[in-house]
Formats: C-alpha cells, structure tokens, sequence
C-alpha cells in the first residue's frame, strides 16, 4: 500500500489561501490603521474600573454556581431545539424522555435557589 500525496493536494491549496487570506486581511490593516497607544489604553480594567486586588485571589463559589446554571440552561436550548423538530418522529418515549431531562433540570436549579446561589447581597 502506497500513499498518494497528490490525494493531500486539495487540504495544501485550502491552507495556502487559508493563510494568503489571513496574511492579507492583517498586514493591510496593520499598516493603515493608526497606531498611537496610550497609558490608559494600554491598561488593564476590571469591568470599567481600575484593577485592585491579586488576578490570584480566590473567587466567591457563588461564581461558578451562576457559569454552571448558564451552562444548564445553554445546553437545555441546545437540546430543545432538535427535539422540537423531531417530536413528529421521535414519538411518546421521546416526549417522555425530555419531560424527564427537563424535570431533573428543575430539580438542580430549586436545589441552587434553594442553596442560595441566586441571591446576592
């Protein structure tokens, strides 16, 4: 069994003007654009406001539990949408089945309220 680079042809033009498009989108820009940096533009800000505190410093575990509910939420969107779309064929185990995924959805998120994770003081 031999192997065929001419096969590989095609994937070496694709990256060739993948990065000739790059190339050209960036050196144009970077020539023309004004380039006059300043003291407050070049420093780092929190949400608007100036830095305070260590980056390393350990954050509040309410944080996480608002990213981990986004991320619940997100992937619930995620999967209602094709669901949505198949219920037709998909059938009564199909409705079934999301009616379960959403109850221990709602299961998780009274147990975060209940924890607290929504209320900020």
């Amino acid at each position: 069994m031999t192997l065929d680079l001419n096969a590989y042809f095609p994937v070496l033009v694709f990256m060739v003007l993948a990065v000739l498009i790059a190339v050209g989108m960036l050196v144009p820009a970077l020539v023309l654009a004004r380039q006059k940096p300043y003291a407050e533009k070049l420093s780092p800000y929190e949400c608007g406001f100036e830095p305070f505190g260590d980056a390393r410093q350990k954050f509040d575990v309410r944080f996480y539990l608002v990213a981990i509910l986004f991320i619940i939420f997100d992937l619930e969107v995620a999967f209602l949408f094709p669901w949505a779309i198949g219920l037709g064929a998909i059938g009564v185990f199909g409705f079934v089945s999301m009616l379960v995924f959403l109850g221990v959805l709602t299961v998780g998120f009274i147990y975060e309220w209940r924890q607290g994770a929504l209320d900020w003081e």
